[in-house]
């Protein structure tokens, strides 16, 4: 294991009680991935969740009868993940591996019929790393699979420091080589909360248009809810359903890419084996 992967495994095997409780407070981002995943994701259907953290979509597939793979770089997330698949009644495999490792294939190429990769981009700060997990994902698709690609956007730490800590943007030791990618539009690699990377919107489907996927979606996980996200948390019922059926209504609306701290692009490995265009400029709603 490199040395910023090691250092994002002690992130989360001290933090895993913490990503479990995450999607608890920033509810609006797992209640709009799953409604987007549930477009596609059918009870009965096999999914391996790469870099799915202590599984919160992991056992929310197996509530609805999936059969549900999880695959982490944490071994706490996995002991979070097993603990808390068996609290709801339902069984998952979970173990922890690094999703570059070529060994993950081992795990059955062609076996999936969906791949979520729900972490890993995240923190590989090496584009040559990003290929090789989304080539595996692939891989480990059956014909006609759908890959569910997960980025971290650039905008993302702006949105934190707005929310949450606007005086960070004078005191983060990292906000220089953060602020100054943020101002100029390219992708920050390197420190943050740990090893991560932060991609601009833009550069999400030129990324994708390297493999051989049809393009299904690309769509903003928190929609364009997270920058208000403390004030729409508190509001009623009422205005929080109304807040969550517009956000999904526009989820996919490229230009309201940047008010999410998360994106998700969805990919069909072609029934045969042609490479998908890679001049396409949009995605099909």
């Amino acid at each position: 294991m490199d040395r910023d992967s090691d250092i994002v495994k002690r992130y989360y095997d001290t933090h895993a009680e913490a990503e479990w409780e995450r999607l608890s407070g920033h509810s609006f981002e797992f209640s709009v991935t799953i409604a987007m995943m549930e477009r596609h994701v059918k009870p009965g259907q096999k999914i391996l969740d790469l870099g799915g953290g202590p599984g919160r979509y992991a056992i929310h597939c197996a509530r609805r009868g999936c059969d549900v793979t999880l695959v982490v770089l944490s071994e706490a997330n996995v002991g979070v993940a097993l603990r808390e698949a068996a609290k709801a009644g339902v069984a998952i495999r979970a173990f922890a591996k690094n999703a570059v490792d070529p060994a993950l294939l081992e795990l059955g190429e062609g076996s999936y019929d969906h791949v979520f990769v729900m972490g890993p981009l995240y923190h590989l700060l090496s584009e040559v790393d990003r290929e090789t997990v989304v080539r595996h994902a692939i891989a480990l698709l059956k014909p006609g699979g759908l890959v569910h690609v997960s980025f971290l956007l650039l905008f993302a730490g702006m949105i934190y420091y707005m929310k949450n800590d606007p005086e960070g943007i004078l005191t983060d030791p990292q906000r220089e080589p953060y602020l100054t990618d943020v101002t100029e539009g390219i992708p920050y690699a390197g420190e943050a909360f740990t090893q991560a990377f932060f991609i601009p919107p833009g550069d999400i489907l030129p990324f994708m248009s390297r493999f051989a996927l049809e393009p299904v979606s690309l769509f903003g996980q928190e929609s364009i809810l997270a920058p208000q996200e403390k004030n729409l948390l508190a509001a009623s019922d009422a205005a929080r359903a109304e807040w969550l059926r517009v956000a999904l209504a526009v989820a996919e609306r490229p230009e309201y890419l940047s008010y999410a701290e998360h994106a998700i692009y969805v990919g069909r490995r072609p029934v045969t084996d042609h490479r998908a265009s890679p001049g396409a400029e949009g995605v099909p709603r």
